[in-house]
């Protein structure tokens, strides 16, 4: 059995052209990276979550106070509140 036109389907592998880069593009591109909005926003809220001190001094001074006077008063119900915000904030993350 004779195949006809085979020349034209070896023709498609051996086409040295296709394949190459033209090398003499004026056009010289370059990569760039886009930050999203809320990724911008995301780093402003770190940049001053950073810039927050790890210790309160007023805080801790006012709270050392009030249990050596023995007025400081602890709310069950204010500590259960600030739990269950952690942990949906925790989820969020």
């Amino acid at each position: 059995m004779k195949i006809n036109k085979a020349d034209n389907v070896f023709g498609v592998f051996f086409n040295k052209k296709i394949n190459k880069v033209d090398k003499n593009t004026k056009e010289k591109r370059k990569d760039r990276l886009e930050v999203s909005d809320k990724a911008k926003d995301f780093q402003v809220a770190m940049d001053k979550i950073k810039d927050l001190p790890d210790i309160r001094k007023e805080k801790v001074e006012r709270l050392k106070k009030e249990v050596q006077a023995g007025t400081y008063n602890v709310e069950g119900r204010r500590i259960a509140e600030k739990m269950m915000e952690s942990i949906e904030f925790d989820k969020k993350i």
